[in-house]
């Protein structure tokens, strides 16, 4: 009986930890992901969908925003939107981030549920 609440404590620590880690750049998704494999758990997954979807659209943001620099006036005003944009993304990685810390399966705002739709293959 003891050891059935020390796995099931260190499976929830390992789910935190993947959540936890998915949001720290690239390259922490991809060892959270690894991770993930080696143990799967419904949080960490949860977490590396939210956090891949928030990663590829901010550097789709940022690579439209880049293009459009190079548009005299009116491309100028669409690239600041763009701006405007991936701070409004960053403020969703950060809530993302915190609902991870807290252990929650908290969609962020406006993106979460495409998110889930679209990355539902990992798993």
């Amino acid at each position: 009986m003891q050891t059935e609440n020390i796995n099931t404590n260190n499976s929830a620590l390992d789910g935190k930890s993947i959540a936890i880690i998915s949001y720290l750049t690239i390259i922490g998704w991809i060892i959270a992901y690894v991770m993930h494999n080696n143990s799967k758990t419904q949080l960490g997954a949860f977490h590396l969908r939210q956090s891949l979807f928030l990663m590829l659209t901010g550097f789709a943001t940022a690579i439209a925003q880049s293009l459009f620099l190079f548009i005299p006036i009116l491309g100028w005003l669409i690239s600041i939107l763009l701006y405007l944009v991936l701070l409004g993304l960053f403020v969703l990685w950060i809530l993302g981030l915190i609902a991870a810390i807290n252990g929650e399966e908290k969609k962020v705002p406006v993106l979460g549920d495409k998110a889930q739709e679209i990355l539902k293959g990992i798993q």
